[in-house]
């Protein structure tokens, strides 16, 4: 198989379909998840490992293609000509690449397009403190904070930095300043970008999650030093 025209369909595939996520395993035919529910693309053959490994490297760079097979699995973004955005994740399995990519949203939905409470706008309209985004993996999380730190751009002149691994909504600057920086390309780590932000002079930072006591630690002394902070946290509900 030709890596870069199978990525190009399976992609097209999802996105006719209506399809959230693709997933591209060793032994396997491509998957996608459509309406919650996974369907295989079983006229696909299956994915060897090799293959697998041939469509990740359409998508990372050589140096991140190193860091992978060193390491066994890695976060990143993929963005096609037409400007449809992945968040994936790559990783080993049965000694095997295996890929789940997410599509993201290509417009940023406000608070009330999304269903969510008026009152979460209020956060978004203080200039300092913490606000925490908690709940289980692929709830709109990250959704949520696009839709606060885009009403920040939409109403005041701030510096608005965002530090994430990749980066996934992409902001368009309104009235706002916007540096967004991606884990592995912009900075080394998140503790890093994080030492580095106390000296750019930010108004409003974006965690794109907490990894650890000095993320947490660092983003409390933000909050407490006249910043607005916002990040997410996985855990297994939102009590």
């Amino acid at each position: 198989m030709e890596s870069k025209s199978s990525l190009k369909k399976f992609i097209n595939v999802l996105i006719h379909e209506g399809g959230s996520d693709l997933h591209l395993s060793a032994g396997s035919s491509p998957t996608i998840r459509v309406a919650g529910s996974l369907v295989s693309l079983a006229k696909e053959a299956k994915l060897t490992g090799e293959h697998t490994l041939a469509l990740l490297g359409e998508m990372i760079s050589k140096e991140e293609l190193d860091l992978f097979l060193e390491e066994k699995e890695i976060d990143f973004s993929y963005q096609l000509e037409d400007g449809h955005r992945f968040r994936g994740n790559a990783f080993f399995q049965r000694g095997e690449a295996g890929i789940a990519m997410r599509l993201i949203p290509s417009e940023i939905r406000t608070i009330s397009e999304l269903g969510l409470p008026p009152i979460l706008e209020s956060f978004a309209r203080r200039t300092q403190g913490f606000f925490l985004v908690v709940g289980p993996v692929g709830q709109g999380k990250t959704t949520t904070l696009a839709a606060l730190v885009d009403l920040i751009n939409k109403e005041r002149s701030e510096h608005i930095v965002t530090i994430e691994d990749p980066i996934e909504y992409i902001f368009e600057p309104k009235m706002s300043l916007i540096d967004q920086r991606e884990v592995k390309i912009d900075t080394k780590d998140f503790q890093h970008a994080l030492r580095g932000a106390f000296r750019q002079d930010i108004d409003v930072l974006l965690i794109g999650e907490m990894r650890g006591p000095e993320t947490m630690a660092a983003a409390v002394t933000a909050a407490e030093t006249g910043h607005l902070v916002f990040s997410t946290l996985h855990t297994n509900n939102a009590a």
